[in-house]
């Protein structure tokens, strides 16, 4: 446990909670947090994750720039469905680049638990992309990558990192839920899968917008 670990675990609650109620900043505290991450997942050995956290710091600046500019003539994005085909796809592509880069981690690096930290490396891609487009999926990808790294971080002696997919689990859950709200208080519904993710209630409701993009 160390100081820059908890710093970074503040920063990560304070960015999943400000992304539930769908609010801006939480892509700059996000890359605060990320940019933090790169050094303590690389000291571990955890080198999928710390790749992670550089393709977040692209993903971020971007998600800031589309939630503000990405909706009908610049305005605001609101929260869409996934088609459920796209949502299929979306899982079957995540499992198989999981197998190829486990498999590159086991055999040319000492990564530890390749295959596991390359499935939370892909689906955590996945979630992030689909959260800079406000897709109500994105949050049941986030679940699935907190399950698996809580049990990751705690093997690892990352005690503080696990803890704070701990909390993550449980506001993701939150997430859905909210999103879900808010989608459906504008007259919409995902057809994405059975529980569809609910990323936020915050300053875009109320304007018109279709549920569902393919």
């Amino acid at each position: 446990m160390s100081v820059i670990e908890i710093f970074a675990a503040l920063m990560g609650v304070l960015s999943v909670w400000l992304t539930i109620r769908q609010h801006i900043l939480c892509w700059p505290t996000g890359l605060v947090m990320v940019a933090l991450y790169i050094w303590i997942f690389f000291d571990a050995k955890l080198y999928s994750d710390a790749a992670l956290q550089v393709v977040y710091v692209v993903l971020c600046s971007y998600g800031w720039y589309h939630w503000a500019r990405g909706g009908p003539r610049e305005s605001g994005l609101l929260v869409t469905g996934l088609a459920k085909i796209r949502f299929v796809g979306w899982i079957i592509g995540g499992l198989l680049a999981s197998l190829a880069l486990g498999y590159v981690m086991s055999t040319r690096t000492d990564a530890s638990f390749p295959y596991l930290d390359a499935i939370t490396t892909v689906l955590s891609l996945i979630a992030q992309f689909l959260m800079t487009r406000k897709k109500l999926e994105s949050w049941i990808f986030w679940i699935s990558v907190d399950v698996l790294a809580i049990g990751i971080y705690a093997a690892k002696g990352l005690h503080v990192t696990a803890l704070l997919y701990g909390l993550f689990l449980v506001l993701a859950v939150l997430g859905l839920r909210a999103w879900m709200i808010d989608l459906k208080s504008r007259g919409g519904s995902s057809s994405g899968s059975s529980c569809p993710r609910t990323e936020g209630i915050g300053s875009s409701a109320g304007s018109p917008s279709s549920s569902v993009t393919t």
